[in-house]
């Protein structure tokens, strides 16, 4: 990683004040030249409902791209998720011989199923599509096809080493997640550097260099039940609802002040008796007002910019549930897996400097890191632990991503890519010296 980091800080000192070279310029100029009909294939596939169960849209949009990624010469093909209970994934590759391997990270599947009234795209504007998934993210996935037709048309993309995911299960996993994910892991250890084409917190003058991994909780308590009047007496104790609320307020005070952590109960059920029904995010409760709670389920999830600071909050809420008020127990449980998170390293504040630079000379302003707590968990943090340089956020600036009013803003599509393009050529460049 050293080595890595070395030679592109070398590079990309000699750029600060270069300008555009002869190839970029063709970059450039191919851009513009497949900005229109790159629209046209954005509309295309909006209008294909990939709500993530539905397998037969997922794989109809993904078979669409593989035959974008077939004409610019790369391997392309979906592959099966039937391992793990979801469509597939798209994966693309171009094994060129010059530079770090990059791994480019999309997703094929939206939060609309075929039931949401929300199916196609209508534009508010010349520029502005409403449209399920258009930022989230198939506007993503066409910034990365009109990266590469750039490079393709400036006879750079076929030296260049290149793998591209496109997930099918981004917005709701398949399990087990170690299947779901493995080809996406893979890919990354394959790689050097990941790019990841979210789009952010649909700000174009920001990219993500760190994500918060998200992990579910599981609270469970329990007390003894008794007629009401015998509360707080040494044989009954507080009951199983006092003690939850205990736990609950002591993760706040403990916890809240920590900087880009949070920790959320969404859901919570208790009673006399408690059926928790996982399967389907609900249950039922039974209780009485003059009888003692005997039973409490809470689930949550847990954010955590870094490894480090996820194990130090489980160690905190871990000693708080032990400390129980008088009559009752409690036990916390973590999820197995979940997204892990990626913390913001050299290598990444680095890749920042070089697109921020890049966009500058091509007129575009600074790129400053998007704050974690605007970044929710993605597939780009997957790869934290096998790249030695990760970004996200590369895609298509917009607005209200996962609601009927979700935008895409078109004018930025040739922006993104851009810069996407010059991203890849420039650092693809440090290692044919």
């Amino acid at each position: 990683m050293k080595k890595l980091l070395f030679l592109i800080i070398l590079f990309m000192t000699s750029q600060v004040k270069a300008q555009l070279s002869s190839e970029e310029q063709k970059i450039i100029s191919a851009i513009d030249n497949n900005e229109a009909s790159s629209i046209d294939l954005l509309k295309e596939i909006v209008n294909i409902n990939s709500g993530t169960m539905n397998f037969e849209g997922v794989n109809k949009v993904g078979q669409r791209l593989v035959r974008e990624f077939e004409a610019l010469g790369m391997e392309a093909k979906m592959i099966s998720g039937e391992a793990f209970g979801r469509a597939g994934h798209l994966v693309a590759t171009n094994n060129g011989i010059k530079g770090p391997k990059l791994l480019l990270i999309g997703h094929l599947d939206t939060v609309f199923e075929p039931d949401s009234p929300f199916q196609t795209y209508t534009m508010l504007n010349d520029s502005i599509m409403q449209g399920p998934g258009v930022a989230d993210m198939k506007g993503g996935d066409v910034i990365i096809l009109l990266a590469l037709k750039g490079l393709k048309a400036a006879g750079v993309l076929d030296k260049m080493s290149i793998e591209v995911v496109m997930t099918g299960d981004e917005e709701l996993s398949g399990s087990p997640l170690d299947l779901s994910k493995k080809a996406l892991v893979e890919a990354a250890d394959r790689a050097d550097i990941a790019l990841g084409f979210e789009n952010a917190d649909g700000n174009p003058k920001t990219i993500v260099t760190s994500r918060r991994g998200a992990l579910g909780w599981e609270l469970k308590v329990s007390g003894n039940a008794a007629h009401s009047s015998q509360i707080f007496t040494e044989k009954v104790g507080t009951g199983a609802i006092y003690e939850a609320s205990r736990i609950l307020n002591a993760f706040y005070e403990q916890l809240a002040t920590e900087e880009n952590l949070t920790f959320n109960p969404g859901f919570i059920l208790g009673g006399t008796a408690v059926n928790h029904e996982p399967e389907k995010n609900g249950g039922s409760a039974y209780g009485k007002s003059n009888v003692v709670a005997q039973d409490v389920t809470v689930k949550g999830d847990i954010r955590a910019v870094s490894g480090t600071q996820l194990e130090k909050a489980k160690q905190v809420m871990q000693k708080i549930v032990s400390e129980n008020y008088p009559g009752t127990n409690a036990t916390l449980t973590f999820g197995s897996g979940g997204y892990p998170p990626m913390a913001s390293t050299e290598g990444n504040k680095l890749l920042l400097r070089i697109y921020s630079q890049i966009s500058e000379q091509l007129g575009y302003g600074p790129v400053e890191a998007v704050n974690p707590r605007n970044a929710g968990a993605a597939d780009v943090s997957f790869t934290a632990n096998y790249v030695d340089m990760a970004v996200d956020g590369l895609g298509l600036s917009g607005a209200d991503d996962h609601t009927v009013n979700e935008t895409g803003h078109l004018n930025m599509l040739a922006v993104q890519a851009k810069r996407a393009a010059l991203l890849m050529y420039r650092i693809s460049r440090k290692g044919a010296k």
